[in-house]
């Protein structure tokens, strides 16, 4: 009975964790570029209540009698599937279709990834233009650089064509290429990255270095969408669904610890 009240409370608590979870996603769900987790578990060690053998020559038994002693976390992962794209009227605004990310300069000068392509035109230093993210970090170029231009572009005139090269027009209305292209960058396994908050990731040993696409050989390109935002891939009918199974594992974890805490009662009281 002690056994069974702490797998029980090893179940609520890895629930616990899987509520966690899904409450995170519902929280995301109009989050740009955000995609969704999802828990996974694995059983604890199990106890041998019995030895291999009861005969005295030492054959072993056909089955086994093993008492398992919980559950839980094995990890939390990333589910990276294409969300929905969103239009938007902004003419920064990108979406990408592909595996690509984005690369951005955070406040520590580090390189963190993102699929939130809500970017904004601002003023940098020398009075040049600038393109960053909406918390000002700078949005890096295929080259790993800032994206600066002279004072004497108009930015909502500056178009991004589909493999995010900026183009501007000339006297005769002709769009011109700038030679800027935003940088997209892949992944061997993406599941491998860790996530920073504010949609950004940033790179581990697990996912492996950042491959940029328009230097990469062998690597599918993505698509840069201009005018429309990624949106989440969290399906809120599924969430609900993995929410209530959550709540019922729980509610079955707390109800066997009650059970075993009521046969202990019992036990004491036959001593009365």
């Amino acid at each position: 009975m002690i056994r069974s009240l702490w797998s029980a409370a090893t179940g609520m608590n890895a629930q616990q964790t899987n509520v966690d979870t899904i409450a995170n996603n519902l929280a995301n769900v109009n989050t740009v570029g955000y995609k969704s987790q999802v828990a996974q578990f694995k059983t604890l060690l199990y106890q041998t209540l019995q030895t291999k053998t009861t005969t005295a020559n030492g054959d072993p038994k056909p089955v086994t009698s093993q008492v398992g002693l919980g559950v839980r976390n094995a990890s939390i992962n990333q589910i990276f599937t294409q969300g929905s794209l969103i239009a938007s009227e902004s003419n920064t605004s990108f979406a990408i279709e592909g595996e690509g990310y984005f690369a951005v300069r955070n406040e520590n000068d580090e390189i963190n990834y993102t699929r939130n392509g809500d970017f904004t035109w601002a003023l940098g230093a020398g009075n040049t233009i600038m393109l960053t993210t909406t918390d000002g970090n700078p949005v890096l170029d295929a080259q790993g650089r800032s994206i600066l231009l002279s004072s004497g572009f108009m930015t909502n005139r500056i178009a991004i064509s589909s493999d995010g090269t900026l183009s501007y027009p000339d006297e005769n209305n002709n769009l011109q290429s700038l030679n800027i292209t935003i940088g997209t960058y892949q992944f061997r396994n993406p599941a491998g990255l860790e996530r920073q908050g504010d949609s950004l990731w940033a790179v581990t040993g697990a996912s492996g270095a950042a491959i940029n696409e328009s230097t990469a050989v062998g690597v599918t390109r993505s698509k840069v969408v201009q005018g429309y935002l990624e949106g989440s891939n969290v399906k809120v009918a599924d969430e609900m669904v993995n929410l209530i199974v959550a709540q019922r594992a729980y509610e079955m974890n707390s109800k066997a610890i009650t059970t075993s805490d009521e046969m202990l009662q019992q036990a004491n009281n036959l001593k009365r």
